[in-house]
């Protein structure tokens, strides 16, 4: 069952960090070669990123639940449990820096029209964009301890014997 879940944490946890990490790699050529119109364009009023909202923010949620039951059944395993915990904090860090950092820039975004370019434009891009790399950030150093948490040999196992 321990197995199973491990799966299912992993999966889920991957499947969040996977949406962050694309922003991080569609940044660069977003910040540094896109026109200003066609990122407002692209990001705002063409719904590049609506998917994102809908089944990442699931995922999101899903992360620090099943990283938080996965730090509950390994509550008899000090390592393996600090490790989930751990992983299950950084995920709620990742989403409670994508409330404080870009939701605040997607607010601003929502009020955009077709028209000039708005005078905060850089700011509010930079914020969102930035705000994402955080977020992806700290999301693979979740995924990265619940990993270990799930790798670390139990407390009873034996270990590893060469052949």
């Amino acid at each position: 069952m321990l197995r199973i879940l491990s799966l299912l944490v992993l999966t889920v946890s991957a499947l969040s960090l996977g949406p962050s990490f694309a922003h991080v790699l569609e940044a660069p050529p977003r910040l540094a070669i896109w026109s200003p119109e066609l990122w407002r364009e692209a990001t705002v009023f063409n719904g590049q990123f609506r998917l994102f909202a809908f089944i990442g923010g699931p995922l999101d949620i899903s992360a620090i639940l099943g990283t938080a039951f996965l730090a509950y059944m390994l509550r008899s395993e000090r390592q393996r449990f600090r490790l989930a915990l751990a992983g299950c904090l950084l995920f709620a860090l990742s989403l409670a820096v994508w409330f404080a950092w870009v939701a605040p820039a997607n607010s601003i975004l929502a009020t955009w029209e077709p028209g000039p370019i708005p005078e905060d434009f850089q700011s509010v891009r930079n914020r969102w964009e930035t705000g994402h790399m955080a977020v992806a950030g700290f999301k693979l150093l979740g995924f990265m301890v619940t990993a270990l948490s799930v790798i670390t040999p139990s407390r009873g196992a034996l270990p590893a014997t060469p052949t």
